[in-house]
């Protein structure tokens, strides 16, 4: 278990190294309470609606409270053809990573 940990944490660092699109699927009003700096609010049963937009984007990160629509937003996005999905997980894990990123910079 912990070098699947271990590889999620390395997938997930090395895409927000590759300044990736962040994109928060929780509902607007959880997003409104606090999310990730510099994410988008795409909520999971809006995802297919921006597929043009997330389409542009090299490097996509998704992230909810727990990690289970994250997964559920990567899983609808690779079937619609975007591969470049990380599921980050929860936002609180996306934004440590990010601020330890930023830190050894």
């Amino acid at each position: 278990m912990n070098r699947l940990l271990g590889k999620k944490n390395r997938e997930l660092e090395n895409a927000l190294m590759a300044n990736p699109y962040l994109v928060d699927v929780r509902s607007e009003a959880e997003f409104a309470n606090g999310s990730v700096e510099g994410a988008v609010n795409i909520p999971l049963d809006k995802i297919t609606t921006q597929l043009e937009t997330l389409r542009k984007h090299s490097c996509i990160v998704v992230f909810c409270r727990s990690g289970f629509r994250s997964g559920m937003a990567k899983k609808v996005l690779q079937q619609k053809g975007i591969l470049a999905v990380v599921n980050g997980g929860k936002w609180q894990h996306v934004q440590r990573a990010k601020q330890s990123i930023n830190q050894k910079s």
